[in-house]
């Protein structure tokens, strides 16, 4: 499964500083900018319908017609307009328009204003609201422009009469131009506002995470360091805050870590030694021993038979015993690191045949073994990788057993196949462990249980591995990868 990618840390540190500064500065400018938005257009609504209502109850308005014309309507326009409005006198489908003193009506208003509402400009609904002898008015945009439109029905007063409606409708158009104005400058002081305060977020940010994230880089790279075995790693503790505790905890650890595998290298280093100095001191009676048991092996078929069997299990024992002496001797020297090669150059090939032949196991194993593979290699380090091998899988698996060789320009590969049952998914993990035995039924086998251990420590010494599976249709799979130019002694390349 793929991770998903993830920002760092100073990332998600900015990014919440900023979303944080954008939704507060966007929730309090926008706020304030709906609240004086609203309260300066209110401020001119009211106080225009308050003018226009004023006008309309202190003017009269003679009608000479039943059905005014553009004339009349223009008397009447004229004698409601004021300074800051346009007024359209409608009748029907008659208006006319009248502007404020020094600008008359036309198509466009003087100075490159927008051009003057007519008719046009008052939306259908507020006319039929008007018609119906209602005072009501609606904000527009007119050519671009914005307007509040009043509109109010001229009504017929007479004395014992009750008041009537004329059909004679007046619009009064007062430019918003300058309280719009004011609102796109409120608009840009709260971006400009938003933008200083998310200026100020990202320092504020930056200031954190620098805070912050030194002290973590510190610890990552002490962690770091004590991963790749800097037991000695600290971190400097500074002030007394929770990253102070962290570090101080870290420290400690560390302190405690060190302590402990300090031990664990004491008791191992003591452990090996005594194995070593064990193993050295068995030699000698071991050869002594194994001297009287080849004597008694050679006499044990002219003795009575219960002495002639132990004299053959004494013998036999021995012979264990032995190479369980010169295994531990061997895993010492991996151990300690005094373990060297004693490279040649080989046929791969007919080494794999002279280590089948010495053992007696040429017909026992069926080989592909390609000619004209040569490797630089120690020759009784791999005979002995290669006799493990084969051994273990002739005594615990199953016929036929085969060794197949292959190569490439840089490696070679020799797999040792049997056809057993292979091995268990518990087993596959511990099978290079030293003195682990696949069942406990064998705990008494004539193997030490180094073979195998001792086998991939020789291919380690070649700078190559050895590696273990089961086949797909059944048994076990030993994979030895070695380097056709194994390193020399001394470490370097050849």
């Amino acid at each position: 499964m793929v991770p998903r990618p993830s920002l760092g840390l100073r990332a998600r540190l900015l990014f919440a500083f900023a979303l944080l500064c954008v939704v507060t500065a966007a929730a309090v400018s926008g706020g304030m900018y709906v609240q004086a938005r609203n309260d300066i257009l209110q401020r001119a609504q009211d106080g225009a319908v308050q003018a226009m209502k004023n006008r309309m109850e202190t003017t009269l308005f003679p009608l000479r017609s039943a059905a005014p014309g553009p004339d009349e309507l223009g008397e009447i326009a004229r004698t409601v307009v004021d300074q800051y409005s346009f007024v359209v006198a409608v009748y029907h489908e008659e208006y006319s328009v009248a502007g404020p003193p020094g600008r008359p009506p036309g198509r466009s208003g003087p100075g490159g204003d927008a051009p003057p509402p007519t008719a046009g400009a008052i939306p259908p609904e507020l006319r039929q609201v008007v018609a119906g002898g209602e005072m009501a008015w609606q904000r527009v945009v007119w050519q671009g422009a914005p307007y509040l439109i009043i509109g109010t029905p001229l009504l017929i007063v007479e004395q014992n009469r009750p008041t009537r409606v004329s059909g004679i409708e007046v619009y009064t158009a007062r430019s918003l131009r300058s309280e719009q104005s004011s609102i796109d400058e409120l608009a840009a002081r709260a971006w400009l506002i938003g933008g200083v305060a998310l200026v100020f977020a990202v320092v504020l940010a930056l200031l954190a995470t620098r805070g912050v994230l030194g002290p973590v880089r510190e610890l990552g790279r002490a962690a770091r360091l004590l991963g790749e075995g800097e037991l000695r790693t600290r971190i400097a503790v500074r002030g007394s805050d929770e990253l102070a505790d962290v570090a101080r905890t870290f420290n400690n650890t560390a302190a405690e870590l060190e302590r402990h595998v300090k031990q664990l290298r004491e008791m191992e280093a003591d452990a090996r030694r005594f194995v070593a100095d064990v193993s050295h001191e068995l030699r000698t009676p071991l050869a002594a021993l194994a001297a009287v048991a080849d004597v008694l092996d050679e006499e044990a078929a002219g003795l009575p038979e219960p002495a002639g069997r132990a004299a053959r299990l004494v013998s036999q024992e021995t012979i264990n015993l032995t190479g369980l002496v010169n295994d531990l001797i061997e895993i010492s020297r991996f151990d300690s690191g005094v373990a060297a090669l004693a490279l040649n150059e080989v046929d791969v090939a007919e080494l794999v045949r002279a280590t089948l032949r010495t053992r007696g196991w040429s017909e026992q194993v069926q080989t592909e073994l390609p000619r004209a593979v040569t490797a630089r290699l120690d020759p009784r380090r791999v005979d002995v990788i290669l006799a493990n091998l084969v051994g273990n899988a002739l005594r615990h698996g199953e016929p036929p057993v085969s060794v197949r060789l292959s190569a490439d320009a840089h490696w070679i590969a020799l797999e040792v196949r049997d056809h057993g049952p292979g091995l268990g998914e518990a087993v596959l993990p511990h099978v290079f462990d030293r003195f682990y035995k696949a069942s406990a039924a064998r705990a008494r086998s004539e193997g030490s249980g180094l073979g195998l251990a001792i086998a991939r420590e020789n291919a380690r010494l070649h700078q190559g591995d050895l590696t273990v599976s089961n086949a797909p249709d059944g048994g076990a799979v030993f994979t030895l990868r070695l380097p056709r130019r194994a390193p020399d002694p001394d470490g370097g390349p050849e």
